[in-house]
């Protein structure tokens, strides 16, 4: 035997003396190498079990996604659009040659389809999916994994989280286990499940990794603390389960990041705590009932956080402070920088404002900010949010009417549209280009001084001023844009 034979011999001693000592046995046999378990510790999870090769890794997938399938449904919507059949005869300038009269084009009425997914989160047929895939829906069908098709209705909807809830008269329906979204660590496996593209593809099985946790600012809704992953979502995922190697609901899949309208690896979703305390409240009260502080926050920038004697993406500026709000009675300022809630650290204006949000009204709560250099605590009693009801029922919420969404000005918003914070009214931060408003020339970045020439501050204020509104309804707005105001009317 030469040295080189001996050397192999040494090392391949030394590889089974290693795995003699750590448990499962490594044989060596023939001319190649093959793993086979001694001894297989039998669980009832899948996940609980000792991974000894690619074999035992594929086969736990398998029992996870087998156990995670059933608990998915598919959701079909149906929208009754009425159009005109030539938009080039609605041209005014034809009023000359024809007269108003005779360009007038009777509507027709199409039917657009959509289609989604859903997560079964009671027995009884109550079922977790996204806001935008039931809004404005005139009819809504659900399949089961077992090829049941059921009428749902919706039992409550916030379009702020993305969250909405329906229902399927059905019983001992397949649940999912619901995990906690705050154990969620970068680079941890997931599994999406849903319906992507087409009803022919339900029930698709896709994997990745948590790519990050509690992404902001990304303006897909009001509320953001997005779970990024790199599992494959498309169009028809909405809606869908997340679910960890526990086989537990993790997110529900709400959006991609695409130039192309299709996957690119960059896919969110509303984390399950969230989700599920959006559903909770909105079964229990009819509406999303959220803490109040009242303050407008923005994030610190390098130059802001040594002006204010911080370190960079540490804490939340204060802008303003409401009067007589919670904030505004327990001494908060503008120029404070709010950097724990509860001792817990705040790094961002979206996170103080996510967990501001999911304390129940009455709570105190402790602050501590930063305020000429100092740091001081204050104990704050949070109010509820006011106007923030989410449509419940079947009933059209206010944006669904209207056709477009508001939001109060703040330093944010002003700096994406370019806007100056000091402005007093409303801006339009998104717009259905299908609806009366967009026709008649409204654009997302607008601010609305009044409403039927009543003026307007806040997003309250603004929903005041539409509280009896109904369809076939005339309204008139005041807007600014581009350093000029003008007037616009359209039906509803």
């Amino acid at each position: 035997m030469n040295n080189k034979h001996i050397r192999l011999t040494v090392i391949l001693l030394a590889v089974v003396a290693i795995a003699l000592s750590s448990g499962p046995i490594l044989k060596i046999g023939g001319d190649d190498y093959v793993a086979v378990v001694a001894a297989t510790v039998k669980t009832d999870s899948p996940q609980d079990r000792p991974i000894t090769s690619l074999r035992d890794l594929n086969n736990a997938f398998i029992e996870i996604a087998s156990e995670v399938k059933p608990t998915v449904v598919t959701v079909f919507t149906e929208k009754t659009l009425r159009l005109r059949q030539n938009p080039f005869l609605m041209n005014p300038f034809l009023d000359f040659f024809y007269g108003p009269d005779q360009r007038q084009q009777p509507e027709q009425e199409f039917r657009q389809q959509g289609l989604g997914s859903g997560v079964v989160i009671e027995s009884d047929g109550k079922i977790l999916t996204n806001h935008h895939v039931i809004a404005e829906a005139d009819s809504i069908f659900v399949r089961t994994f077992d090829g049941k098709r059921y009428v749902a209705s919706v039992l409550g909807s916030d379009p702020k989280t993305d969250i909405a809830v329906i229902e399927i008269e059905a019983r001992d329906l397949p649940i999912i286990k619901v995990g906690n979204s705050d154990n969620l660590k970068v680079g941890e496996l997931v599994m999406a499940v849903g319906s992507p593209m087409s009803e022919n593809l339900a029930y698709t099985v896709t994997q990745g990794i948590v790519s990050a946790t509690g992404r902001s600012n990304i303006g897909l809704a009001d509320y953001e603390d997005f779970i990024q992953t790199d599992a494959a979502i498309n169009p028809g995922n909405s809606g869908g389960a997340l679910v960890n190697l526990d086989g537990e609901l993790v997110g529900i899949n709400s959006a991609i990041v695409s130039r192309s309208g299709g996957f690119q690896g960059i896919g969110f979703a509303v984390p399950s705590n969230m989700a599920v305390s959006v559903m909770n409240s909105l079964l229990a009260n009819g509406k999303v009932i959220r803490g109040w502080l009242g303050v407008l926050i923005q994030d610190l920038d390098e130059a802001l956080a040594e002006a204010m004697g911080v370190e960079v993406n540490n804490g939340a500026l204060v802008g303003d402070v409401v009067s007589d709000s919670p904030a505004g009675r327990a001494g908060l300022e503008p120029g404070d920088v709010i950097v724990a809630m509860n001792d817990k650290e705040i790094t961002n204006s979206a996170q103080l404002r996510n967990s501001v949000a999911a304390t129940p009204p009455g709570t105190e709560v402790d602050f501590d900010i930063i305020r000429d250099g100092d740091r001081k605590r204050f104990t704050v009693e949070l109010g509820e949010l006011p106007s923030d009801v989410a449509s419940t029922g079947t009933r059209q919420g206010l944006e669904d009417l209207l056709g477009f969404d508001v939001s109060n000005l703040t330093v944010d918003l002003a700096r994406r549209y370019n806007l100056n914070p000091n402005l007093t009214g409303v801006v339009v931060t998104g717009i259905d280009q299908a609806s009366a408003a967009f026709r008649s020339g409204l654009r997302e970045g607008d601010v609305i001084f009044s409403v039927n020439r009543k003026r307007i501050e806040t997003v309250n204020d603004f929903s005041q001023r539409f509280e009896n509104a109904q369809k076939g309804d005339s309204v008139l707005l005041r807007i600014y844009r581009n350093e000029n105001t003008f007037f616009l009317a359209f039906t509803l």
